[in-house]
């Protein structure tokens, strides 16, 4: 089994989806893992427009740049076979490295495209486990804006298969709520 670890802390140190990402791993214990970090990944602007919508043989050097970095995010996805997404909550949302990842993996005609049913997600046959922490935001509810956004957009791309391990509210309960995790990820 191939993880692509996704890690979209901003914190060096003490990160509490880190670990509970590192204790998903050594519960599935894969034979390999690619470790993306979302923090340093470019936002989409007009220049990414341009350059994924200017047909391959066609493109500049700087499309044929830009370009790239998204195709090596998308192909990362397509080699593995389960995707370990560090979910922390900063302000009811993700984290901006994560939204920037996510904004160069969802490329119509590459990861999604639109029938006349509606959008349809092509990426087929993966499985993904959220690692979600917050310190005050319970999954799920109506200030949540990063766990349902998180199965929504794997959804869009084709990602149905999707488990989250949750350690939620921990502001008011930090033990409790990690307790709450580990139980999740031992019935992986």
């Amino acid at each position: 089994m191939k993880i692509l670890r996704v890690d979209s802390s901003i914190k060096p140190e003490g990160s509490v989806s880190k670990q509970l990402s590192d204790e998903i791993i050594t519960k599935l214990a894969p034979s390999e893992v690619v470790v993306r970090e979302t923090n340093g990944i470019a936002p989409i602007d007009a220049n990414w427009l341009g350059a994924v919508f200017t047909p391959e043989d066609q493109r500049n050097a700087q499309q044929i740049e830009i370009a790239n970095a998204s195709d090596q995010l998308i192909a990362e996805i397509n080699e593995a076979d389960v995707l370990v997404i560090g979910v922390p909550v900063y302000n009811f949302n993700i984290a901006a490295g994560l939204k920037n990842w996510i904004d160069q993996i969802a490329r119509v005609g590459v990861t999604f495209r639109y029938s006349e049913a509606g959008p349809e997600g092509l990426i087929k046959g993966k499985k993904a486990i959220l690692a979600f922490s917050s310190d005050g935001t319970a999954a799920n509810s109506d200030i949540d804006f990063a766990h349902r956004y998180m199965l929504h957009i794997l959804g869009f791309i084709g990602i149905t298969d999707v488990k989250s391990v949750i350690a939620q509210q921990m502001a008011f309960d930090r033990d409790t709520a990690l307790k709450a995790a580990q139980e999740q990820i031992a019935s992986l």
